[in-house]
């Protein structure tokens, strides 16, 4: 079976790589055995009924659906309570909207893993990095809210990375301590949820007001556990990646402590209101089928990242993660070093998507960005990053983030494809 015609070279690469990534094949799969079994008693123990999928409208008062669909989330994220709507249009969007709910002027922020991904520089403004664009667009420094950052985002697994005077200059006087889980444009290692929880527990102990916001795109159910069973008091993430299992076409959700998710249920809709208003439109079935799915998508996305890797390190190019480690998030990294071999690897991995094969990726001034982007996206949901992707932002050392794969042995073929681009 060879429709797309690899050369006998390539084919003899990829079952080397193959081999290899097999190897941790099986963490892979008891890791998504234990979350489908998670998720599938939280459906049980929250009595999802057909019910639930029915759509209301207008004001959408009473909608049993939504709100049972926050419980189920909650439990799946063990948290306390969550917010999880269609109308939240992606993850940075549900970001924006924590910490627009949970800050007021005067307070600080505080990002413990460096500068953020770049989508959030101009929320936070000109002190965020690059983010002099956000200036009189509502960004948390129009609103007088201040902003500092530092990075404990490479510490080691043991504590001893940082000292405690390190964290208490951090955290104090902030109220909202921000840590990224994935690692964005950047080639730091994702945070493990055992990491964050260091973190968490340092910043509570220098600052033991401060409350612990991760972002945790990229990173659900790729561990058994998550960020709020590890000291976080809300995470955030988008419906087009990871807990949407490729069926949500849209939405995003919060999730953490019942009083700051409610805070930001008064932002999401108006003070007053919160989660006991919004429509949710016929989108709750496809919500809550694509987070029963999640794990399993999750799983497959994995794998095909882990064949990558494994691929790449045998074609001579730095990867990150290295590719026998344990996976923190979905993201793997190839540094190509050469900005042709960038756009090409883009291009491939668009001509072997089963949407829009026919189309070039260029790079273009993508909003929210500070640099031209270039995403490769054949996907079933526009910019779906737990469909096979690749992007990246046109700037040294001119890396390619892969991330998605719901159908390994797909997956596989737009990888080759890719590589036999560069080739």
């Amino acid at each position: 079976m060879n429709f797309f015609r690899f050369g006998d070279k390539l084919i003899r690469l990829a079952e080397k790589a193959e081999a290899r990534a097999k190897t941790v094949f099986a963490e892979i799969e008891s890791t998504a055995a234990y979350n489908s079994e998670k998720l599938h008693y939280a459906f049980v123990k929250n009595n999802v009924r057909e019910t639930d999928f029915n759509p209301s409208s207008g004001y959408g008062y009473n909608d049993a659906g939504r709100d049972k669909l926050d419980k189920v989330f909650a439990q799946a994220f063990g948290a306390q309570d969550a917010l999880v709507r269609h109308n939240l249009i992606s993850g940075t969007h549900a970001l924006t909207v924590t910490l627009f709910g949970v800050l007021r002027t005067g307070d600080t922020l505080v990002s413990l893993t460096g500068s953020p991904y770049d989508t959030l520089h101009k929320v936070i403004g000109n002190n965020g990095k690059n983010g002099k664009n956000g200036k009189n667009k509502g960004s948390l420094e129009d609103f007088g809210i201040n902003y500092k950052e530092f990075d404990f985002g490479q510490f080691s697994q043991q504590q001893g990375g940082f000292s405690d005077q390190d964290m208490k200059n951090a955290v104090n006087g902030a109220k909202i301590a921000l840590i990224q889980r994935s690692r964005g444009y950047s080639l730091r290692e994702p945070l493990s949820c055992e990491q964050i929880g260091i973190l968490a527990v340092a910043a509570k102990k220098a600052n033991p007001d401060i409350i612990i916001f991760v972002d945790n795109c990229y990173g659900e159910f790729t561990e058994r556990t998550e960020p709020c069973e590890h000291g976080a008091d809300l995470i955030a993430g988008s419906l087009i990646k990871n807990p949407g299992g490729a069926i949500a076409r849209t939405g995003g959700y919060i999730a953490g402590n019942t009083d700051l998710v409610e805070m930001c249920a008064h932002r999401l809709t108006t003070p007053g209101t919160g989660k006991d208003a919004g429509a949710s439109l016929g989108m709750t079935r496809e919500m809550f089928l694509g987070l029963y799915h999640a794990p399993a998508a999750v799983e497959n996305a994995l794998k095909s990242s882990a064949f990558a890797l494994c691929l790449f390190e045998e074609l001579g190019y730095e990867v990150y993660p290295s590719a026998q480690s344990a996976r923190k998030d979905i993201v793997a990294v190839i540094k190509l070093g050469d900005k042709n071999k960038l756009i090409k690897f883009c291009e491939g991995i668009q001509a072997a998507s089963p949407v829009d094969s026919s189309v070039t990726p260029i790079p273009w001034a993508m909003p929210g960005y500070d640099d031209e982007i270039i995403m490769a996206a054949g996907t079933f949901t526009s910019g779906s990053s737990i469909e096979i992707s690749a992007d990246a932002p046109l700037r040294e050392p001119y890396a390619v983030f892969l991330q998605g794969g719901i159908n390994y042995t797909a997956a596989k073929t737009a990888i080759l494809t890719a590589a036999e681009r560069i080739l």
